[in-house]
């Protein structure tokens, strides 16, 4: 039974992966890493936590020991449209966590999984089916850490044999956190806005076409590709995975296929949208589908009813 420690536990991902992880393992096996509030609804009795910044390798390296740690899930992070205000914040936090990650894990013998992202693209490679092996020149500076993540990552397993494994993400879609600074947030705010009967204002322009994925499928994809067979692993920093790829009216069709009144404007934020041309339409996920049997179980239509039925639950709404 694996023993985990989430840095970055409070997040858009860890918030869900926490949950999901102890269910797969048992509460007791997964220690949350956390940093500063807010925190979850009932976070501190779901299960170990610890104090940790992820700036700090001691820190990282007394919970690792304490808990007797074999693998960490490194999810700390500033997102896209934030990281940009802000780039040396984005670089400090995004590449000196993992550094204290990897320093540990080689020390102490752990795996270590870090999310990459579908931002490690840039506008010179091809944007539509990206390979997974490509130009890989992104012009954000959280671009630029995904990067240099991947890299650093693949040294540590090449150089020290330290058990690294990453996945690109495109956009996530949750219907528990909320949205975090990221350039696709659009299509996570959009469905509060409809199930709450408002009018959306979206800050991409129609015809921009992103990578999107639903909650439920990325945590499974981070889980499933920790407990991949390394002997069938060609890859390992990063894998393209995906499930499906819209733009926003594609999107408002889904949603208003079940609230037929929604309606959406457009107000383009040129930050995000120079952010958005420079990422890919879609990905090519097919050597994750290969080498560790990735199979993401929603689409459009599916993920928009789960997201709206959740929504509608949590909001005590029956628009």
């Amino acid at each position: 039974m694996r023993k985990i420690l989430i840095v970055g536990s409070t997040g858009q991902i860890g918030s869900e992966l926490s949950q999901k992880l102890r269910s797969v393992y048992g509460k007791d096996n997964v220690v949350c890493g956390h940093f500063a509030p807010p925190y979850p609804e009932g976070f501190f009795d779901a299960g170990p936590t610890v104090q940790v910044d992820a700036t700090d390798k001691n820190q990282i390296a007394e919970a690792v020991k304490h808990y007797q740690i074999d693998t960490i899930y490194n999810l700390a992070a500033i997102l896209s449209a934030t990281a940009e205000k802000n780039p040396a914040l984005g670089w400090n936090v995004g590449i000196g966590s993992l550094m204290n990650c990897l320093d540990v894990a080689k020390e102490y013998r752990c795996a270590v999984f870090t999310p990459s992202s579908i931002g490690a693209f840039g506008p010179d490679t091809p944007h539509t089916k990206t390979p997974q092996d490509t130009v890989q020149r992104p012009n954000t500076i959280y671009g630029i850490t995904k990067v240099t993540g991947e890299l650093l990552s693949d040294y540590y397993f090449q150089r020290w044999g330290v058990d690294t494994r990453s996945v690109r993400f495109p956009g996530l879609i949750s219907s528990l956190t909320l949205p975090g600074g990221g350039t696709t947030d659009y299509a996570v705010e959009i469905y509060y806005k409809a199930v709450q009967g408002e009018k959306f204002t979206c800050p991409i322009q129609a015809g921009t076409f992103m990578d999107m994925m639903y909650m439920p499928d990325a945590l499974d994809a981070a889980i499933q590709l920790m407990e991949a067979d390394p002997s069938r692993l060609k890859h390992r920093n990063s894998f393209n995975v995906t499930a499906m790829s819209f733009d926003p009216e594609m999107l408002l069709k889904a949603i208003q296929k079940h609230l037929p009144g929604f309606g959406m404007t457009y107000e383009i934020d040129p930050l995000k949208q120079a952010i958005a041309d420079s990422w890919p339409d879609s990905m090519d996920d097919s050597c994750a589908r290969e080498e560790w049997d990735w199979n993401p179980q929603f689409d459009l239509d599916t993920m928009t009813a789960d997201m709206i039925n959740i929504l509608k639950l949590k909001y005590g709404n029956t628009h």
